[in-house]
């Protein structure tokens, strides 16, 4: 196993129903360590940088409208495995096949509004956290 950091967003409809302290909660418990933790408001351009790689699809301003509605909270966690351990605390992208347990299946309805953004490999985290935290 090895030890890396991954990189989270909490995000608006999270933060708004007051899920921030479970959904942080559930890291800990599973060892995970927090190394950075902020909140803020995502603006449009960064939201826009940050999905690129979704911006030819459908749901592209469907998801930026989502991300920046209000504050997020974000956050740098540590832990072996950092990345896999977290994607897998958080589920499936889409809620509907997210598992029970995890914090979309709780939690999260429908897309875009899936609570959380987890980095999907460790430079990528590298190239969030970058972006999100300088």
């Amino acid at each position: 196993m090895a030890v890396e950091q991954t990189f989270v967003i909490i995000k608006p409809e999270a933060v708004a129903r007051r899920l921030v302290g479970e959904i942080l909660g559930r890291f800990e418990r599973k060892g995970l360590c927090i190394k950075r933790l902020g909140v803020t408001q995502i603006q449009g351009q960064v939201a826009q940088e940050h999905y690129a790689h979704h911006a030819d699809k459908p749901f592209f301003p469907h998801l930026i409208q989502a991300m920046t509605a209000g504050p997020v909270v974000l956050a740098v966690l540590e832990g072996d495995d950092a990345v896999a351990q977290v994607r897998n605390l958080v589920g499936a992208t889409d809620p509907v096949q997210a598992a029970p347990g995890t914090i979309r299946g709780d939690f999260a309805m429908r897309l875009p509004y899936n609570m959380v953004h987890a980095a999907d490999s460790p430079d990528n985290a590298q190239v969030e956290i970058a972006r999100f935290f300088g």
